[in-house]
């Protein structure tokens, strides 16, 4: 779970979208590297939305698991 929530996640400047998202309007994530409270990330489709901010140890554990192939239904 996240440490913290921005309101408005247009207020944070720098996203990038996840390499595995594509232009189509599937589900697209951004994140924001270098933040100093740790790894804000948001829906594409909704720049206006929030933005949860989670710790560095626990996204990296995230996108570690995903590469592994851990988190397939």
């Amino acid at each position: 779970m996240s440490d913290l929530v921005v309101p408005d996640a247009s207020a944070l400047n720098g996203w990038r979208k996840s390499s595995r998202s594509n232009d189509e309007g599937g589900s697209c994530l951004e994140v924001l590297d270098d933040h100093p409270a740790g790894v804000p990330v948001r829906d594409s489709k909704d720049p206006h939305g929030p933005a949860l901010v989670f710790s560095v140890a626990a996204w990296s554990s995230f996108v570690a698991a995903v590469r592994a192939g851990e988190l397939r239904p």
